[in-house]
């Protein structure tokens, strides 16, 4: 089939009007496997359909368009860079969306492509036409593009700003509409996941002008629309540098976070929860948080309500920031930190490990898997060993196969058990044979199916 294709291919870069060829390589197209049009990449010459966009026809257009896409999808992000480049850059001018769209899809493939993404890099004359091609253009891809390019280095950065792309992003940042604002946060967040673009955020003030506008969202009735991406915002940002820097220089964000638990709006729950589950995921984070005192008692009792009464989706998410929250690597272990933990553990519920155990035994594998993380989460640390070891039943249902049916399920029961076996204080807590379980468990793997004994029964056949 694939040959088939590449004999229409060579046929229709001979001939001036070959709608029919077109159509029939549409259509054959439509049933030759990936895989095999890969293996033929290197035979195809895509020139001659880049050379049919620019009549100005119609159906051949979009044919076209609909070929080169699944052709171009065979072909690897370097090749495209490589013997595509002038192609490319007129696709980026064409007056036909769905041409512009198509080109700027294959941009953003080289973008992602740490070996291609070079070959645009190395050639300023072409990176900057990339980016003012852009520039022309409103559509949301090429916003999007522009954060992956301005991302990639300082260089590339620079270019971007020097366009005028990048202002024009920060401005809609900040402009009056709610609906823009809520997708440039989440591109400026992609860019303050590098170094240089935090820099540059920073020394644009558009950090500041990100608080001044949480400041503000309370006097907005359509804060909603925006306010949790701004807030993610923050949060990311806090853990890519220092949470203590970024909460003592903008304490609106750390106030909006603790206010967001308290609304009855589930999506500002929600983003709330993964906020503080970001922020606590180191130590440093750990102790901004431990420093609000009883207010973040008083959220870990939020958290805890809603992993109980929740939708699904928000238990698991509370679930979740409830694991980062909690754990601690063994190399960075303190008195101090592990009686903060058991301290907050006890904030969570009135016994909160077997809020966690019946939580685990709800029939959604998701919500299993999210309870066995939890435990996973303090397996070790030597207050929650001793909370395991002395609650009833606790040890043998972390011992028992027969629990978990799905695979998801079984690997998350068997990083518990590998966090409670490689503990250094299990063995002194739960006792040597419950040890030796352990250790047993762990080296049957997670997917270990006890043989069943057969008894021969005399004279069976």
């Amino acid at each position: 089939m694939a040959a088939q294709a590449l004999a229409l291919l060579r046929e229709v870069s001979r001939m001036e009007a070959p709608l029919e060829e077109l159509r029939a390589l549409h259509s054959v197209l439509q049933t030759v496997p990936l895989s095999e049009l890969r293996e033929q990449a290197a035979e195809m010459r895509l020139g001659p359909l880049f050379s049919l966009l620019n009549e100005n026809h119609r159906e051949q257009t979009t044919l076209c368009v609909s070929i080169l896409e699944r052709l171009l999808q065979a072909m690897e992000p370097v090749h495209v860079a490589r013997n595509l480049r002038v192609d490319l850059q007129r696709g980026l001018t064409h007056p036909n969306d769905s041409v512009k769209i198509l080109t700027l899809s294959q941009v953003g493939r080289i973008v992602e492509n740490s070996e291609a993404v070079t070959e645009i890099l190395n050639n300023a004359e072409l990176l900057k036409q990339i980016v003012y091609c852009i520039g022309g253009d409103n559509l949301s891809v090429a916003k999007a593009l522009i954060v992956e390019i301005s991302s990639v280095s300082p260089e590339s950065l620079n270019y971007c700003t020097t366009s005028g792309l990048v202002t024009q992003l920060l401005r809609e940042l900040t402009g009056e509409d709610v609906l823009v604002r809520a997708t440039c946060i989440e591109m400026v967040t992609s860019l303050a996941y590098t170094q240089h673009g935090r820099q540059y955020l920073s020394q644009e003030g558009v950090i500041d002008q990100i608080s001044n506008i949480i400041v503000g969202a309370d006097s907005d009735p359509f804060s909603s629309f925006y306010l949790p991406g701004f807030v993610k915002f923050f949060g990311n940002l806090a853990i890519m540098d220092s949470p203590q820097q970024i909460c003592e220089r903008y304490p609106v964000f750390v106030e909006k976070v603790f206010e967001m638990t308290e609304s009855q709006d589930p999506t500002m729950i929600g983003v709330a929860v993964d906020t503080v589950g970001i922020l606590g995921s180191n130590v440093e984070g750990k102790q901004v948080l431990q420093k609000t005192g009883t207010r973040f008692e008083r959220l870990l009792m939020k958290i805890g309500y809603q992993a109980k009464n929740a939708s699904t989706e928000l238990k698991v998410r509370c679930l979740d920031a409830i694991s980062s929250i909690f754990y601690i690597p063994p190399e960075q272990q303190t008195d101090d930190l592990l009686r903060m933990t058991e301290s907050w553990f006890s904030s969570l519920s009135r016994d909160p490990l077997e809020l966690f155990r019946s939580i685990s035994n709800q029939p959604f594998p998701e919500l299993h898997c999210a309870a066995l993380k939890v435990f996973t989460a303090i397996a070790n640390q030597p207050w929650a060993q001793k909370l395991m070891f002395n609650s009833p039943g606790f040890v043998e249902y972390v011992m028992d196969r027969s629990v978990e049916h799905d695979k998801a399920s079984k690997d998350a029961k068997y990083e518990l058990v590998k966090a409670l076996a490689n503990s250094k204080t299990v063995a002194e807590i739960f006792g040597n044979p419950n040890y030796l379980r352990l250790r047993t468990y762990l080296s049957e793997g997670p997917y270990y199916v006890k043989p069943i004994s057969t008894t021969a029964v005399e004279g069976a056949e």
